[in-house]
């Protein structure tokens, strides 16, 4: 599905979506709000590089950051899960990752996690790991796969 097709599935579905990001600095909201009439649809974008920033605007537990880092499902689940409660969205995604250049051993660039949220149904996560492709194909592929579970959370 297209942005614009995104947007009226949710559309059609009574959806409101929030994003909640990190390695995409905001890529995936403005996908969707290039669509002109896209703010019947698209409440909010939470762009969250820092740790602060995740605590601060998506309420994520420091312990949780501690624990998993900000490279994690764990994390992500609670950006999405962040982005719904501080918004007035029904759906939300949210991206956490390592793009690049750089990385380590037990975190790799490439590395990008994803949450899920819908009001009334169970958070989901996922990894994808994109490889050492470079920033900003990390980053493009990224926004494509967020694009893609909006996509798929709306084609149910």
């Amino acid at each position: 599905m297209t942005p614009a097709q995104i947007l009226q599935a949710a559309r059609q579905r009574g959806q409101t979506i929030a994003t909640a990001e990190s390695c995409t600095g905001g890529m995936v909201a403005v996908a969707l709000t290039d669509v002109a009439g896209s703010s019947d649809v698209f409440d909010r974008g939470f762009v969250t590089y820092s740790n602060d920033a995740k605590v601060a605007m998506l309420g994520i537990r420091p312990e949780s950051l501690a624990a998993h880092g900000a490279v994690s499902e764990e994390i992500a689940r609670e950006m999405a899960e962040g982005a719904l409660d501080h918004s007035l969205a029904t759906l939300a995604v949210s991206i956490t990752g390592i793009a690049g250049p750089g990385g380590s051993e037990f975190k790799p660039e490439g590395r990008v996690c994803f949450g899920l949220a819908r009001k009334g149904r169970a958070t989901e996560t996922g990894t994808v790991e994109f490889g050492a492709i470079g920033r900003d194909k990390v980053r493009h592929a990224a926004r494509d796969h967020a694009l893609s579970l909006l996509a798929g959370a709306l084609a149910l």
